[in-house]
């Protein structure tokens, strides 16, 4: 009787295991953010310009009857499927905050200290660059915010050696960052506001309201009354992607039965890949391309580009690193188990990687496109600078646990 012969681990694996691998890779999504970034560069600095910028300036038109949205496709992307972004961000930050790692004081100190910090100083940093501009210095909160897929991203490529609680407080301060650029968002880059557009919005979130007090376990209405809110954000002067967050926060977190997962937990994971994978990659092409036509090396020493690169790269580490370190000598908060301060001061330096929610409060910001080329150009100085050296650091510092994957294991599957 002979033996059924066995699959090789090594056998070549077919096109689409490779593609599906690829996607579940924790590194893939900020893999394909930098993909885009570079892929906009070069079309904005190439014979294909003038049709980048075209496509971009695109006048896309939506119509029910009297109620008209027309918008770049620019800001479609930047209004609409950023508010998408949000969403996924309302989610995670409210299965952290209920179920997570900032469902107790203990858990969440180190994180909200390190956040604290990490906005504060870059935000200072900047100013002082600005100070004296009235306009450029409303570009204050661009430096203060931190990349989820790019920094965890960078975790992902150390693979074990890295302890996994760096990368729960990495992804912990990263939560509150975005939490904080929402509510800096709301308080400070809102325009004019239209009282009757913000009493429907109203409405459309007690329709939230009432369909999670009622115990609706299906998306579908939460989605609906969604857009509803979304369209009467847009038109209310308080930036539209905020209706993402306010219909978020209504999805249940409960489980219907212990067998099923809660609506919350399966609208995260079907987004997931989405907005990993299409929403985030457009963002960064129609934001990231830096024109570098008649662009001088005394342009990129500008305040505009200088104060957020520096920002991100010398306001981040100091910030995140002095407030963690001040928080654990005074006994308000712990270490990171099985951390130490050289590490916990490398993943300080990776939370100067703002690109995505940095280059989206720049659109915020400012309207000019010399200025938001400014903001491109030093959110990718900063966010490269910071990327390296936290990324070296961890190399140096964290120590590997190759002696794991020196045996061969059998796959489960």
């Amino acid at each position: 009787m002979t033996d059924t012969p066995q699959p090789s681990r090594y056998a070549p694996r077919s096109i689409r295991q490779r593609v599906m691998d690829f996607i579940h890779l924790e590194a893939s999504g900020g893999i394909v953010l930098m993909f885009m970034a570079l892929l906009a560069l070069l079309a904005n600095n190439s014979l294909m310009a003038s049709g980048y910028t075209g496509i971009l300036d695109t006048t896309v038109k939506v119509q029910f009857g009297d109620f008209i949205i027309q918008k770049p496709f620019l800001l479609w992307i930047n209004d609409g499927l950023m508010a998408i972004f949000f969403f996924l961000v309302g989610l995670e930050v409210k299965r952290e905050v209920l179920d997570g790692e900032l469902s107790s004081l203990d858990k969440a100190a180190l994180p909200i200290f390190a956040a604290v910090g990490g906005i504060a100083v870059p935000a200072m940093v900047y100013l002082g660059f600005n100070y004296s501009d009235p306009v450029t210095s409303q570009g204050w909160a661009i430096p203060a915010a931190t990349d989820i897929a790019f920094a965890l991203g960078i975790l992902a490529l150390l693979g074990p050696r890295v302890p996994a609680s760096l990368k729960i407080f990495l992804l912990a301060v990263a939560i509150i960052d975005d939490l904080a650029a929402i509510i800096i968002i709301a308080l400070f880059y809102t325009q004019d506001l239209s009282l009757v557009a913000l009493g429907w919005a109203g409405v459309g979130t007690v329709g939230l309201i009432l369909l999670n007090r009622f115990g609706v376990m299906r998306i579908l209405p939460y989605a609906l009354i969604g857009v509803f809110v979304w369209a009467a954000v847009l038109k209310s002067g308080v930036h539209a992607t905020l209706a993402g967050v306010v219909t978020a926060l209504a999805i249940p977190l409960a489980r219907p039965d212990p067998e099923t997962p809660s609506p919350l937990s399966r609208a995260e994971h079907g987004l997931h890949i989405w907005v990993a994978f299409l929403i985030l990659p457009l963002f960064a092409f129609a934001n990231a391309g830096v024109s570098l036509k008649g662009m001088s090396f005394a342009d990129l020493l500008s305040p505009v580009p200088l104060g957020i690169a520096l920002g991100l790269f010398i306001g981040k580490q100091i910030g995140v690193f002095s407030l963690c370190w001040i928080a654990v000598k005074a006994g308000w908060a712990k270490l990171p188990e099985g951390a130490n301060w050289v590490q916990v001061y490398a993943v300080a330096c990776l939370t100067g990687v703002g690109f995505t929610m940095s280059l989206f409060i720049g659109t915020l910001a400012f309207d000019d496109p010399q200025l938001l080329n400014g903001v491109r150009l030093g959110v990718l100085m900063g966010s490269i600078a910071s990327g390296i050296l936290g990324y070296m650091l961890l190399r140096v510092f964290c120590k590997s646990d190759a002696t794991e994957s020196e045996t061969p294991v059998a796959d489960p599957t």
